[in-house]
């Protein structure tokens, strides 16, 4: 069964985030084992530098690299990543598990977003818009379309 690793920065607070994620972890277990791991945050000053920003990714970075698995083909989430529809992530993940990847990577920066270090051990980014989504609803959002993924490649009906 495929693995799947949701490294994500920060914990989500509200119980409706919570609950959305849960439910999500819970539908897609009948295709992967879903795991949520979780690198601290900084707190951003108001006005940081840009100097202090970029000091608040690395050491976010650092963080999430130690929560990268060995062997995980690590997928970036990005504004300026690739642009799937839901039927290209699906087949771009059912390649990936035939092609032998056995552990995926789904990475969500903090509210500044990833370091250059976390890029670089990227095997890929991918882009779900362009707008910015506040980092715990990109959760739901990636676990919806990751689910979605697997039911069109189970052949069962999904919304479009």
């Amino acid at each position: 069964m495929l693995q799947i690793d949701l490294v994500c920065v920060g914990k989500i607070k509200e119980s409706f985030y919570r609950d959305a994620i849960a439910e999500y972890v819970k539908r897609l277990s009948r295709y992967a084992k879903v795991e949520i791991r979780e690198a601290e945050d900084e707190k951003t000053p108001d006005k940081a530098s840009e100097k202090e920003e970029e000091q608040i990714k690395k050491r976010e970075g650092e963080r999430i690299l130690k929560l990268i698995r060995d062997h995980s083909y690590v997928i970036a989430l990005a504004i300026d990543g690739r642009a799937y529809d839901s039927p290209s992530l699906a087949a771009h993940l059912d390649q990936l598990a035939a092609s032998g990847a056995g552990r995926l990577a789904f990475v969500i920066g903090g509210s500044l977003g990833l370091s250059k270090e976390v890029l670089s051990r990227a095997d890929e980014k991918i882009s779900f818009s362009a707008l910015t989504f506040p980092h715990q609803l990109m959760r739901v959002i990636l676990l919806e379309q990751i689910y979605r993924s697997f039911r069109i490649i189970s052949g069962e009906p999904y919304h479009k």
